[in-house]
């Protein structure tokens, strides 16, 4: 060891021998492997057909209630429809949606999932091409069913595909970021390209989806592979039974005004939904696979929950048509002028949403429905106070705000607690019944307060039809008849609170839901609520 000098140093006599590490060539591969950010199933070819083929169809769908709602105006003047005609643009297309998505999504299961996508989408973009050269109002009518029923195909068959055609991991959960990224730029893509197309001609509204239609075709025959087939049956009859009701009673409905409710279509549009229950409850009952299994209509707490779910949606779907409606028709909106318009209440609702899945933990449902419903009904009543003259800051938009985001807090509670009825792991039956419930209470809410806005403007003395027909006297009777159709929205709000009270799960029920349903499958959620 060398000795140090007096000032601690070693001396030069004895120099050490400083080791340096020899630097370690780079590795090319290595190097390159480190610079990939992407993975490659990200960029294959299979991955973008197929992510682009199912995320164009939710695209799709999602736009196609925006585009209509803002087209409802210009079609109902070019081509002469009254106002019961004016609303099957809309209702036709939920009626047949709600009443057959149950069969579309076992329709999958039987025939393949790959052969009922392709079959959906074709029929899809057929519908799509009819409604944009629709002769009359019989013609964009039957379209717009064909539409609802195409979309019943493909709605349940897009999640399936994304759960078989991507394995379990990153790539399926990146395909479903797709999936949900096109169902939320859709209602805003919606609104704004369907607001300046419309602008142009709303047949362009509906024949936009043609090319999209035509390429998402090439590309699920080209990327797609067959699922394997499940022998079960199809209660084709139920769906179909259940289908004819709901439009039975809403054409009824409709029609009365003004053909007279003692008429012979609008009796007969009755008897015909009085046979149709009669068969589908004994359809049903006798069914080995029924579309709505009975049972799950037992528990009280679930069944008041199915109402307010139908109420919410109903009172939810209604407000945007009768907002479109009003603003276009009596206040002069350009389609894209209400369509930028309707942008708060979609960014408000989304927050309602936020907020509401952070204080559901805290709440009750009962407490969260009547609260955030009064949000809602105080918007509403607002609005009954509404005239042609007023501007859209503050008048408008305040309303339009407050009653989104009540709207949204109302969903959030009414969700979990359907989960906390039945546990995670048989939610699948029970969210189905949901959906049709909630796609049927759009129009049966919407018809029923059409009915109310077509008698008062009759009684004010205005007129049913094309608004560019009407003085100046009947303009202003169906003013006034659009804010009283709001007082009595108001009044299904005020329904809605009652059936929340029926609700009976507690705060931890709801959050024990909340929390099972992130974890995924888990055990049936016990509650002690009646």
């Amino acid at each position: 060891m060398a000795s140090l000098d007096d000032a601690g140093r070693v001396p030069h006599s004895t120099p050490q021998r400083v080791h340096q590490a020899t630097p370690r060539p780079v590795d090319a591969t290595t190097l390159r492997r480190k610079k990939r950010h992407l993975p490659t199933w990200l960029l294959s070819r299979r991955f973008v057909g197929v992510a682009v083929a199912i995320g164009g169809v939710q695209l799709m769908a999602s736009m196609d209630g925006p585009v209509a709602v803002l087209a409802l105006p210009k079609i109902q003047n070019e081509l002469g429809l009254s106002d019961a005609g004016r609303s099957w643009v809309i209702t036709a297309y939920v009626l047949s949606f709600g009443g057959l998505i149950l069969l579309g999504g076992r329709l999958g299961d039987t025939i393949g999932r790959k052969r009922t996508f392709i079959g959906g989408v074709a029929l899809f973009t057929f519908a799509s091409a009819v409604c944009g050269v629709a002769w009359d109002g019989g013609a964009l009518v039957l379209a717009r069913l064909l539409h609802g029923a195409a979309a019943a195909i493909v709605a349940p068959t897009c999640m399936a595909l994304v759960a078989t055609a991507f394995p379990k991991g990153p790539e399926r959960n990146a395909a479903t970021a797709v999936f949900g990224a096109m169902g939320g730029a859709g209602a805003v893509v919606g609104l704004v390209v369907g607001g300046a197309v419309t602008d142009v001609s709303w047949r362009l509204a509906f024949l936009v989806n043609v090319p999209i239609g035509l390429l998402v075709l090439y590309l699920a025959r080209t990327t797609l592979t067959e699922t394997r087939r499940e022998r079960m049956k199809l209660d084709a009859a139920g769906a179909v039974l259940g289908t004819v009701i709901c439009i039975a009673v809403v054409f009824g409905l409709s029609i009365g005004p003004e053909k007279g409710w003692l008429s012979a279509t609008t009796i007969g549009s009755g008897l015909v939904a009085l046979v149709a229950s009669v068969a589908f409850t004994v359809v049903e009952r006798t069914a080995e696979n029924p579309v709505v299994p009975f049972s799950l209509f037992s528990d009280r707490n679930r069944l008041a929950t199915y109402a307010a779910m139908f109420l919410t949606r109903g009172v939810n779907f209604t407000l945007t048509v009768l907002v479109a409606l009003y603003v276009q028709n009596i206040m002069g909106y350009t389609p894209l002028r209400t369509a930028f318009g309707f942008i708060p209440f979609a960014i408000t609702m989304a927050i309602g949403v936020g907020v509401a899945s952070r204080l559901v933990m805290w709440f009750s449902p009962r407490a969260m429905v009547i609260g955030s419903g009064t949000l809602v009904l105080g918007a509403l009543l607002y609005g009954s106070t509404l005239h042609a003259g007023v501007p859209y800051f503050p008048n408008l938009v305040v309303p339009i705000a407050v009653g989104a985001f009540g709207l949204g807090m109302v969903s959030v509670p009414l969700g979990l607690s359907l989960i906390a009825s039945v546990g995670v792991d048989r939610i699948g039956p029970a969210s189905a019944i949901a959906v049709v419930l909630q796609s049927l209470g759009g129009p049966l809410v919407l018809v029923v307060i059409q009915v109310v806005i077509t008698l008062r403007t009759l009684h004010l003395g205005g007129t049913s039809g094309p608004v560019t027909r009407m003085t100046a006297t009947q303009l202003h009777a169906l003013d006034h008849a659009y804010t009283y159709g709001l007082l009595w929205l108001a009044g299904v709000v005020t329904l809605l609170g009652a059936v929340a009270l029926l609700i009976g799960y507690t705060a931890d029920q709801v959050a024990h839901a909340q929390k099972a349903m992130k974890a995924g499958p888990a055990e049936p959620l016990q509650h002690d609520a009646g």
